[in-house]
């Protein structure tokens, strides 16, 4: 017998039920078992035939049904079930989309209700599953919203992706605490979110400052600024949203582990993806913080002329207008900015982040 997940190999050496010692046990019969090793076995492992192990890899493709009446976004973080196991999954890269009355392949940026696509399916860490074909109730999953827990999704795992397995994390030895204690600060990521025209950028701008005029190291990453490089090739539709964060998200995980003060100055309007950015620093590290200024306001100063034209008609997906802004539910910090000079604004920030530093 091998546990699947560590690939240990073992053998049963008792059955124990509740009237006592078995010697087998029937599908569906509530049994414990003796392992003849002392071997770990945790949720979301398999005792499998050596004959007959199933796959384990963070990385698969997979047909998807979609079943909600929000689209599925590539790029988004969503919880996936297996028969044995439950863990955050995003999908990478939407293939193609089936259409159901002639089967023919048809090009899609996401999944509307009951269309069915064929996609790659990344997990935040390696399952254990068989093939669909060969297995229905290994090789079948649910998705599941992360907000509202509804099952949104269904799929059938076709095969694992050979990639995953020859990327391995290099080991290094210089790690985050040695870079953050070189620079003699804690990291940190202040992730400002609000409405276009609501004040961020200058308050990133003057926060970036002051932090400078402090001897703090710091990143200044802003929204304008990352589409004319990182993410030039992104529109602004629902899906280029989600990865225009995504990919952002993973920048200020990087610089973090460098030591820095990242500053992120982006309307983010989602609050998966903001979610999302903040499951992927370290403990404590992510700031949120609500830049909150109301849209008539934002529309007053309109400084890009671009609520002008969103009105008109001539800017389509534009936040706050024709796309929706999810404020934050508990940020870490709520700045309401009428009546407030940016500098005073970018204090509070800072007067924040000290304290909280000093209670680490």
């Amino acid at each position: 017998m091998i546990v699947a997940k560590s690939g240990l190999r073992s053998s049963v050496r008792a059955i124990i039920a509740p009237d006592g010692n078995q010697i087998s046990a029937a599908e569906g019969e509530p049994v414990t078992l003796v392992l003849a090793d002392e071997v770990d076995v945790s949720r979301g492992d398999m005792l499998v035939d050596p004959a007959s192990r199933p796959f384990v890899s963070d990385q698969f493709q997979a047909h998807l049904i979609w079943f909600d009446a929000n689209p599925m976004l590539p790029g988004r973080s969503y919880l996936l079930r297996t028969e044995t196991d439950s863990v955050s999954a995003t999908v990478t890269v939407l293939k193609h989309q089936l259409n159901v009355d002639s089967f023919v392949r048809e090009p899609a940026k996401l999944l509307q209700m009951n269309e069915v696509g064929v996609c790659n399916i990344m997990t935040q860490r390696p399952i254990v599953f068989d093939a669909y074909k060969e297995n229905r109730s290994t090789g079948n999953f649910i998705i599941v919203d992360r907000v509202s827990s509804a099952t949104v999704g269904a799929g059938m795992i076709d095969f694992p992706l050979r990639r995953a397995d020859n990327v391995h994390w290099q080991a290094l030895d210089v790690d985050k605490a040695a870079r953050s204690a070189l620079k003699n600060q804690k990291p940190a990521v202040l992730w400002l979110t609000g409405l276009s025209g609501s004040g961020k950028s200058t308050i990133a701008n003057a926060l970036e400052a002051l932090l400078h005029t402090c001897g703090k190291h710091t990143y200044l990453l802003d929204g304008d600024n990352v589409r004319h490089g990182l993410n030039r090739d992104l529109g602004f539709t629902a899906v280029d949203r989600v990865e225009n964060i995504r990919r952002v998200a993973e920048v200020a995980k990087l610089m973090a582990d460098a030591g820095l003060i990242v500053i992120c100055s982006f309307i983010s309007p989602f609050r998966d993806e903001r979610r999302m950015a903040r499951e992927l620093m370290g403990e404590g590290e992510f700031i949120e913080i609500f830049v909150d200024t109301p849209l008539d306001e934002c529309a007053r100063r309109d400084p890009k002329g671009l609520y002008k034209k969103a009105f008109a008609g001539n800017i389509a997906n534009f936040t706050g207008v024709s796309s929706p802004y999810e404020a934050p539910e508990n940020p870490e910090l709520h700045l309401k900015t009428m009546g407030q000079e940016p500098a005073r604004l970018a204090l509070q920030i800072e007067e924040f982040l000290r304290s909280r530093m000093e209670e680490k």
